[in-house]
């Protein structure tokens, strides 16, 4: 009989918890044939990752995985063999006791944000004994081998490259989503939180000498971008242009999409965790948005990444890249830096590859989080 696994995930901000649990546990079904529930406390963010999912349903089945609304009021039930407590949620009370008066117990997993930190691999897999008798473990996805990897499907990278070599393959999905490539433009996808760095980069966009298409999934940034433009308002279909820079607001799109959308720029701005794992297994130059935390603890992540990824750049290059982020995420103007990271722009490009290949020389989040319970058994 086939292991049973409990995912728990609560939306706490816009749709990167959710975004990692369904991946994950798409993942988990499709690649190891493993029963998944997913546990969701807001439907209403599944719904717009997963738009054929009933918002109001109780339970589903959606792409093998069991969806299950984890409302205020607990609807007892048996506890999974495997149990994913996503981004420190807390499980409710008596699922957690129903765990511990199970005979076999269960696998109690704490799956931690990503992070490129050095102590990650200190406290990967490390156990916590809990006051029940139960342990709860510590699983932090990350960049090195000491870690628990990224989420990567099984074919993702052997998609992602046919899918590049094929220009009308490209042209094909871009004008699915309403974008009609522009002859010689730089496209480039912007997915941000509020940025008060955005206008200095439409400036520097619209001075160039090449075209730039930049395509801008609804999100938060819009208000800023609006704001940039002189626009009362943007909406999706929405183009503006401003000097060389062309501007289109487009759909929020489900995950396969915008894994397509990230394959068909020449540059991804992205946010968060979700978006920024996948623009890396795009393998094109990127720019991210890390998520503000209080005391400004992380800029100390950003760093971490930043002194991972600038590895293997030239001086020159690692100056431009560094620059570059760093000016992004403190809300200072990228005019220069933006231009630094064009001069070395072919570097910028072979570098993102072989990152993106160096990771993938890695044992994926999913497999990963299965070996780990196969050797707990």
């Amino acid at each position: 009989m086939k292991a049973t696994w409990d995912i728990f995930c609560s939306v706490v901000d816009n749709y990167g918890d959710i975004g990692v649990t369904w991946r994950l546990a798409r993942q988990l079904v499709a690649e190891h044939g493993l029963a998944v529930r997913l546990w969701v406390d807001d439907l209403g963010a599944f719904v717009r990752l997963c738009p054929q999912a009933g918002a109001q349903a109780q339970w589903q089945i959606q792409q093998g995985v069991e969806v299950c609304w984890w409302r205020a009021e607990w609807q007892e039930v048996e506890p999974a063999d495997v149990v994913i407590e996503a981004f420190a949620c807390e499980l409710p009370a008596s699922y957690i006791a129903a765990m511990a008066q199970r005979v076999q117990k269960p696998l109690w997993l704490n799956l931690e944000y990503l992070s490129a930190e050095d102590w990650v691999e200190g406290c990967h897999g490390l156990p916590s004994l809990q006051s029940n008798g139960l342990s709860k473990f510590f699983f932090f996805p990350g960049f090195t081998a000491g870690s628990g990897g990224l989420l990567r499907e099984r074919d993702l990278l052997a998609q992602r490259r046919a899918f590049q070599a094929d220009s009308s393959a490209r042209e094909v999905f871009l004008r699915s989503i309403g974008v009609t490539p522009l002859p010689g433009a730089r496209l480039i996808s912007l997915f941000a939180y509020e940025n008060a760095a955005l206008a200095s980069w439409l400036d520097v966009l619209a001075a160039d000498m090449q075209a730039s298409q930049l395509l801008v999934p609804e999100g938060r940034v819009l208000a800023d971008l609006q704001a940039c433009l002189g626009c009362t308002a943007m909406r999706v279909g929405d183009v503006q242009q401003r000097g060389q820079l062309h501007i289109q607001v487009l759909p929020f799109i489900q995950q396969d999409q915008y894994d397509r959308l990230l394959w068909s720029c020449d540059f991804n701005a992205v946010r968060g965790e979700d978006s920024f794992v996948r623009a890396q297994w795009a393998g094109r130059p990127l720019l991210w948005h890390i998520y503000q935390q209080a005391d400004n603890a992380h800029l100390e992540k950003l760093e971490a990444f930043l002194t991972l990824y600038k590895e293997g750049l030239s001086a020159a290059a690692q100056v431009a890249l560094i620059d570059l982020w760093r000016a992004w995420n403190t809300a200072e103007t990228v005019n220069e830096s933006w231009q630094q990271l064009l001069h070395s722009w072919p570097e910028q490009c072979r570098h993102a590859e072989d990152w993106c290949l160096q990771r993938a020389s890695q044992t994926d989040l999913a497999a990963a989080l299965v070996l780990f319970y196969l050797n707990w058994l």
